[in-house]
């Protein structure tokens, strides 16, 4: 792929018109994560991953401090039920396995996946998830297998360039359909980049 040409067009729209390095680095780790996969889940992948970090393109931790991660996903929290069927069953997992990556990865059993298609050991440090090959990583299995939602990228997506509408219902693979038309303009844009480069 012409990676010069990707960037090329991007600096025209989303990206444009400077990039800085994190935001070459971020598109950079996605490139190498999706390689081998077709041109929409790539476009996809890139636009989720602009959309969940604000635009930074690097991988961000879940906003809210311990009090909230306990309540959400610890077992003494709101939620205990689904925190121990998530393997969060020890006090203090909330926090541990906490919403981080290009898409929030949490609940140790997610972790524990994650661990599996890495190669790292992110039960014992979870922090790792954070580090941008991994996270790139992490979010190509978990839109490719359905980890987050049951839904995967073959459910919506074609091989070749996707619709707006497809883009749209690509959402349900991290999050139902919150800003599901927003994230679909992304990825035609990323798309049009990657087509520019000659993704294949």
């Amino acid at each position: 792929m012409d990676r010069a040409a990707f960037f090329a067009d991007l600096r025209k729209g989303l990206l444009g018109p400077t990039l800085d390095q994190d935001e070459v680095s971020g598109c950079e780790a996605v490139l190498d994560a999706m390689a081998g996969l077709p041109l929409s889940w790539c476009a996809y992948a890139l636009a989720t991953a602009y959309h969940e970090t604000a635009h930074t393109m690097q991988p961000i931790s879940e906003f809210g401090g311990p009090k909230y991660l306990t309540r959400m996903y610890d077992i003494t929290g709101a939620r205990p039920r689904l925190a121990h069927d998530m393997g969060n069953t020890t006090p203090g997992d909330g926090v541990k396995y906490s919403g981080r990556g290009f898409v929030q990865l949490t609940w140790k059993s997610n972790y524990a996946k994650a661990s599996a298609v890495t190669g790292e050991d992110l039960i014992a440090h979870p922090e790792k998830a954070m580090r941008i090959d991994l996270a790139a990583k992490i979010m190509r299995n978990g839109m490719e297998h359905g980890w987050f939602t049951g839904k995967a990228l073959r459910h919506y997506l074609p091989d070749a360039k996707g619709t707006l509408a497809q883009y749209t219902d690509a959402r349900r693979i991290i999050n139902g359909t919150d800003k599901a038309g927003l994230i679909a303009s992304y990825a035609l844009q990323f798309e049009a980049a990657l087509s520019k480069g000659g993704w294949a």
